[in-house]
């Protein structure tokens, strides 16, 4: 991936701008396809709870639901999570934040300057192929398969080599001192919805390129439910007292991929990347992540 950036900091490149506007859903656009629930977050969300109470999904040989196959979630949230307008290289969207009803982060003080300095100073975690983070892993423009086996669910990401190893079988977290990119995801199925709960962030990627971020304390629990044969309701709580006033949640919808000989291809992201040691240049860091104040 040779090419060089002019300009404002962090920008991404021509061919991910592209995947952008094919891919992200506007306002007023038809409802997804045979789940008839509106494409907008907030409006997704009760939708599709009502339709998984009626749908009974297909069953692994253990009898698990499954929820194996191709995936893609919308892009909308690259740019930003929150609600944000048509550019030149985005088509725009509404938040995908369902609580707060705002589709507002609800950033301590501190927090909301940090967000707002994160561009200004460090370069975007995914400008240097670094792992997207949950729950961006998902909603960067890219690919994923979900794999199952008893005790395990495996999501294997397209960008940047990124996979999760999410055991259901009720082992513990890892130790407390180690941090990791995609956190530490521990799984539990639930009637038809797989939990998977998170921890150990090393709190270096963001949520987006407008900078808005998480430090290593975060705790997130993720949902993951069939709502029909091609669809699955995505949700996320993100609770991190040290940035936050109170815990959030997001919902997208995660879409099949039913073409046929479909292999996730490798993106050698890193190879030839040249924009960090431009940006570098320009007096940029790379960005160290919030670590939570230690005890006394």
């Amino acid at each position: 991936m040779s090419n060089r950036l002019s300009g404002c900091a962090g920008a991404m490149t021509v061919a991910v701008a592209l995947v952008l506007l094919a891919s992200v859903p506007g306002a007023g656009q038809a409802p997804l396809p045979q789940t008839g629930c509106p494409q907008e977050p907030a409006l997704f969300h009760p939708c599709a709870l009502a339709k998984a109470k009626t749908f009974s999904p297909p069953r692994t040989p253990d009898g698990k639901p499954d929820i194996q196959g191709f995936w893609r979630a919308p892009g909308s949230g690259t740019e930003s999570i929150e609600e944000h307008p048509k550019t030149a290289d985005d088509s725009g969207a509404r938040s995908m934040i369902v609580d707060p009803p705002d589709g507002k982060i609800p950033y301590q003080p501190w927090a909301l300057l940090q967000a707002k300095e994160n561009r200004q100073k460090y370069v975007e975690p995914n400008t240097g192929c670094f792992p997207s983070g949950v729950p961006r892993v998902f909603y960067t423009p890219t690919r994923f398969q979900i794999l199952q086996s008893p005790g395990n669910v495996v999501i294997l990401v397209e960008r940047a080599h990124t996979y999760r190893i999410i055991p259901t079988d009720g082992r513990p977290h890892v130790g407390k001192n180690i941090g990791l990119w995609v956190g530490d995801s521990r799984g539990r199925w639930e009637g038809n919805t797989l939990i998977v709960d998170v921890t150990n962030q090393n709190a270096m990627p963001w949520f987006d390129q407008k900078g808005d971020f998480y430090s290593d304390a975060a705790h997130m629990v993720e949902r993951f439910t069939l709502i029909d044969a091609d669809t699955i309701h995505y949700e996320i709580t993100i609770e991190d007292p040290t940035v936050y006033t109170r815990p959030w949640t997001m919902v997208f919808p995660m879409r099949r991929i039913r073409d046929k000989g479909l292999e996730l291809p490798e993106e050698a992201c890193h190879e030839g990347e040249e924009n960090v040691q431009l940006l570098i240049d320009l007096g940029y860091r790379i960005y160290p992540g919030v670590r939570r104040p230690s005890p006394r």
